[in-house]
């Protein structure tokens, strides 16, 4: 085996020995804590349900990096830790996907710590925490790969993003502002499949023209004492479209560059299905999944060129 190759594996093996034994066992003294007061439901500390977690963290965390190393890196060349610096490219929809994916991840994994019954506070910090070494290693992987490289502006955006739901879980106690992602294929999805996907899967994650990322406000929790409905939300959208490549400066053969790239920023009206009530388990799954997705609404759009313009029904 490649030297670098035992250098990585072992780094993983490391990670995840620590987030086995450095886990929520050791984050408490007591047998139980009890609390109120956060978004999902808890009330004391089961020392049973911490060594589930535990174990499953640790093993899901180096499963997906054995798996990422295997299926993604391996069959390219390695090399020494470089940077990469794409800051530049795809107008910058790619690092605030970074920031999506960082904050819902870290939302995510709090709510599982919650499950065992942590204080919301040492759950968010836990959720935050294993969400940000994931990321933080997978960027490591790429810092060790020729055909990439570290990404100093990827590893700002998962900041950012982590930096979005921990702040609100600390400062708040609960999540104001929520991430959120919309999705309409673009028409230059199909000159490029191998780079936008060549199915409706690969599209929503690859096609960056037809992305629009949503910070989502929910205006009760800004104003408590107001009679607003409690699920009402409002969004501010960034997309960019006209992107055939990550520069303007390629030019591969045999395309046409459809225009002038250009940035749009929208506001929109949203839901915060987490305020809608509901007792069927299966119903507040559906909410859960919903509640990443921006919901189909009239727009307000403005390009840098064109100026304002409104869509009666956006996604």
């Amino acid at each position: 085996m490649h030297l670098l190759s035992k250098r990585i594996i072992n780094y993983i093996t490391a990670i995840s020995a620590v987030m086995c034994f450095y886990s929520p066992l050791q984050a408490q003294n007591g047998d139980t804590i009890s609390h109120k007061g956060f978004w999902y439901a808890a009330s004391e500390y089961n020392r049973e349900r911490g060594r589930i977690m535990a174990f499953s963290t640790a093993s899901i965390y180096a499963g997906t990096m054995m798996g990422l190393y295997s299926v993604w890196y391996k069959d390219y060349p390695l090399s020494g830790f470089h940077r990469f610096n794409d800051n530049e490219e795809w107008l910058q929809i790619d690092k605030v996907g970074h920031c999506g994916s960082a904050y819902y991840l870290s939302r995510w994994n709090s709510e599982l710590m919650g499950w065992t019954g942590l204080s919301p506070k040492k759950s968010a910090l836990w959720g935050a925490g294993i969400s940000y070494t994931f990321l933080l290693s997978v960027e490591m992987l790429d810092g060790h790969s020729k055909e990439w490289g570290f990404s100093t502006g990827d590893l700002i955006a998962n900041t950012i993003g982590t930096g979005l739901f921990l702040g609100q879980a600390l400062g708040w106690k609960e999540q104001r502002i929520s991430f959120k992602l919309s999705y309409n294929k673009s028409p230059l999805a199909n000159q490029r499949p191998s780079i936008f996907g060549s199915n409706i899967a690969e599209n929503v994650l690859k096609d960056y023209n037809g992305q629009t990322y949503w910070l989502s406000f929910n205006l009760a929790d800004f104003m408590k004492k107001s009679s607003l409905p409690p699920w009402l939300n409002i969004a501010v959208g960034y997309g960019a479209n006209n992107m055939l490549t990550a520069n303007v400066e390629e030019t591969p053969e045999g395309l046409t560059y459809p225009g002038e790239r250009y940035r749009q920023f929208y506001i929109s009206p949203d839901i915060e299905w987490s305020k809608i009530p509901a007792k069927s388990g299966a119903l507040k799954a559906l909410f859960k999944v919903l509640g990443c997705i921006k919901i189909p609404a009239p727009a307000l759009e403005y390009r840098k060129k064109s100026g304002l313009v409104f869509h009666g029904m956006y996604f």
